[in-house]
């Protein structure tokens, strides 16, 4: 027999055999590689395990007494849309390999087969999946906002902050980062997840702020067909798509109270539902979940369930904001530049521009800093960036109107939506902030010239 491969992940392998020395020699060669088998004889168990967890792999032999396989392979694929599905028979013939292909079968090992055959299936399954979870997770960091948050720090708030993160990722502790929007909360969740145990397994986000309530449990639990008007389609969710990952809820304090008991058995049992279904299933994900509120007043006033609050609050991770670590931000923002003008000869900044950036109070924080200075780039033609490059609020004639400064009204108004835009991620999610519908703000927008 091979080697076991230690360093590739761990996979969860069902074996589908009605051959019981079949079932028994594959779990064996599968275990001794570390993997985690299931093995049963029928399509009717093999399917109610799917149901029940998230597989990576699947053997299935395709004469299961009086019935096939092959009918079992899109079962499984609707369980599991990102399974591999390996069939084994006696019978090899060319047309049964095409017909199995045909239904989404990965690949195909014929009767007798060794543990060096069974070894080569596994491991380029595995390359598949990492390589799949790889793209998923680039995807992920592709749909938030680019470079938004530098772990390098000077300042003891940050350094503490990073040192406690590095400190709990080896373990499954639930955690909760805490701070203001633009802090770089996700940023640090993913971190959290690069070094843990978990790193080559998925990492998702979901945005409780983003959904409402019914689409939301379904981003997270998932649904089946016809579970309500538009479901086309079973959706397994970011949950058992995270299978053996770490899972982001980010800004969970918006999470809607209907669904928090849900999460927060979730949590405890590793059990949940999909919208529109009865079939209980388990997961192994760790969970990370970001805020910039303050749940104590939330778990006060009722808009938070105190216990899971407590459940979420295993580890806490405080992040400060950037007007606190001033020590950081020339640093910060010279990193940036130097990432975002490699297509430019940018080489610094004048003393005024260093200056205006120091004396600026940064609402939104790290998110808002990386904005400015790709603006700047942007505007640059020459080697430094000047005052002119910033926004017009960072000079001291265009400095911001305040609330109650004898200024029309819409000058507030300009400089609050920049600030809201500045801090948040989406449109989406400045309109929510700012109370209005987001085609009003795209308006706002347009008038403003922002």
């Amino acid at each position: 027999m091979t080697q076991p491969d230690r360093a590739s992940s761990p996979l969860a392998v069902l074996v589908v055999d009605d051959e019981q020395n079949i079932r028994r020699s594959l779990s064996i060669c599968l275990e001794a590689e570390g993997h985690r088998v299931v093995a049963v004889t029928n399509p009717a168990d093999a399917v109610e395990e799917a149901r029940r967890r998230s597989f990576d792999l699947a053997f299935v032999d395709l004469r299961l007494g009086a019935e096939s396989g092959m009918d079992l392979i899109p079962a499984l694929l609707a369980e599991s849309p990102w399974m591999k599905v390996v069939v084994i028979t006696a019978y090899a013939a060319v047309d049964t390999a095409v017909e199995a292909m045909r239904r989404g079968a990965a690949d195909y090992l014929p009767k007798p087969f060794t543990p060096a055959q069974v070894s080569a299936v596994v491991r380029k399954v595995a390359e598949v999946r990492a390589l799949e979870q790889r793209v998923q997770g680039l995807q992920e960091a592709l749909g938030q906002s680019g470079v938004e948050a530098d772990l390098t720090s000077v300042s003891p708030a940050a350094q503490r902050a990073v040192s406690l993160a590095r400190q709990v990722a080896k373990s499954d502790a639930t955690v909760l980062i805490r701070g203001e929007s633009g802090t770089g909360k996700g940023v640090l969740a993913r971190a959290i997840h690069a070094w843990s145990d978990r790193a080559e397994r998925p990492f998702a986000v979901v945005s409780c702020p983003s959904l409402s309530a019914e689409l939301l449990e379904s981003e997270l639990f998932g649904h089946v067909r016809g579970a309500f008007t538009g479901a086309v389609r079973d959706n397994p969710g970011r949950i058992a798509a995270s299978e053996g990952g770490t899972l982001l809820l980010d800004e969970v304090g918006d999470l809607p109270l209907p669904l928090q008991p849900k999460l927060l058995r979730f949590l405890q049992d590793r059990e949940y539902e999909r919208v529109g279904d009865t079939v209980t299933r388990r997961a192994d994900v760790r969970v990370i979940s970001a805020t910039n509120l303050d749940l104590e007043g939330a778990v006060r006033s009722g808009r938070f369930r105190e216990d899971l609050f407590y459940r979420l609050n295993v580890i806490q991770i405080d992040l400060p904001p950037l007007r606190e670590r001033p020590e950081d931000l020339l640093p910060l923002a010279e990193r940036l530049m130097a990432g975002l003008s490699r297509r430019k000869a940018v080489l610094g900044f004048t003393e005024e521009a260093v200056e205006a950036l120091r004396r600026y109070p940064w609402p939104g924080n790290i998110r808002e800093l990386r904005n400015v200075i790709e603006r700047a780039v942007i505007l640059c033609q020459g080697e430094r960036i000047g005052l002119e490059h910033l926004p017009p609020n960072f000079s001291g004639q265009g400095a911001s109107p305040a609330v109650g400064d004898l200024v029309p009204l819409e000058q507030i108004e300009e400089q609050h939506i920049r600030r809201v835009l500045a801090a948040t991620r989406s449109l989406e999610d400045a309109a929510r902030v700012l109370g209005m519908d987001p085609a009003t703000l795209w308006r706002r927008r347009k008038k403003y010239g922002i």
